[in-house]
């Protein structure tokens, strides 16, 4: 017999008497101290994270996500760009002190650093009070990272013209025009054109389609030596042979496709 513990019978020497109950103790007596973790405070948690699940699936039906054409690797131009939840990443490495020469601790100092002290916090602020003010030091490392991600993707987003971008890159469709491929000019339209316009002429993201232009033969037969617009002058290495029968060539298709 123990003082203020009762008594204790065990009939079978197998079974510990300090066996424990696996009932969770009533935690009544102690309002606002703390709570079983099951189920009372890890029903709270799934309530919480099913509110923002369903808030996020309704946010992705509501505003679809841009997506951008197929990849072109002959377009040098194109700069890409990371999902929309590591832009401010992106936007992090535009700074001096995280580019150029000092590259690495933008890639991987200054994030190792913000995540370290993430895990961190709670060890460096674990004091009993549960409440915000409780808690200065885990409550101001979380805002200022939260305050950190979310400027740095605001400012990334803002200098990208999204709609004009999904625009540039959707992909191209299938060129519904017969192609001669018997035509004397197709063979030289293969090695001087069809990597930028394609192969049916039906253009892509780094050259426009060359089907329903208005240029005589004359007129591409400049266009091909000189260039325009984005389309630099010295492409075409052929003969005067070749251009006037790759000039043939377009003219042709586009005929055939009126």
């Amino acid at each position: 017999m123990h003082k203020g513990k009762g008594m204790k019978f065990v009939g079978d020497s197998r079974i510990s008497a300090e066996k424990t109950s696996q009932v969770p103790k009533d935690y009544s007596e102690y309002p606002g101290r703390t709570e079983a973790f099951w189920p009372n405070f890890l029903l709270k948690e799934w309530l919480v994270g099913a509110v923002f699940l369903v808030g996020f699936l309704c946010l992705t039906l509501a505003h679809p996500s841009p997506l951008e054409g197929v990849a072109d690797p002959t377009d040098a131009a194109y700069i890409p760009l990371p999902d929309w939840y590591f832009l401010f990443l992106y936007e992090l490495l535009k700074y001096e002190f995280a580019s150029g020469d000092f590259v690495l601790l933008g890639m991987l100092g200054i994030p190792g650093l913000a995540f370290g002290a993430l895990l961190l916090a709670p060890f460096l602020d674990n004091g009993p009070g549960r409440r915000p003010h409780q808690r200065p030091v885990a409550v101001g490392m979380m805002l200022l990272a939260l305050v950190s991600v979310i400027w740095l993707t605001y400012t990334s987003a803002s200098h990208v013209d999204w709609e004009a971008r999904a625009e540039a890159n959707k992909p191209v469709p299938e060129s519904s025009v017969e192609v001669d491929t018997s035509h004397e000019g197709y063979e030289v339209y293969q090695n001087s054109c069809a990597s930028c316009h394609g192969g049916e002429l039906e253009g892509g993201a780094a050259a426009p389609t060359l089907v329903g232009i208005e240029y005589s033969a004359e007129e591409i037969a400049d266009i091909a030596v000189n260039g325009m617009g984005g389309m630099p002058a010295g492409i075409f290495q052929g003969s005067d042979e070749e251009l006037e029968q790759l000039s043939d060539f377009i003219i042709t298709v586009n005929e055939s496709a009126k």
